[in-house]
């Protein structure tokens, strides 16, 4: 096995795998969940934004 197999996750370009995430939709005052499959099936454009601790500046 590579370094590159065992560190370095994603790539540009490559395919994100499907996910699941509960949400807090403000708004709305309530919890609900939204799937990766979901936005894809809406045909809604995503961008995910990931960074290295909860409650930090993005």
């Amino acid at each position: 096995m590579t370094t590159e197999e065992v560190c370095c996750g994603l790539r540009v370009g490559q395919d994100v795998p499907d996910f699941k995430l509960e949400t807090y939709e403000p708004s709305k005052n309530d919890f609900s969940e939204v799937s990766l499959a979901d936005l894809k099936a809406q045909k809604k454009w995503t961008i995910l934004i990931f960074y290295p601790a909860d409650f930090t500046f993005v």
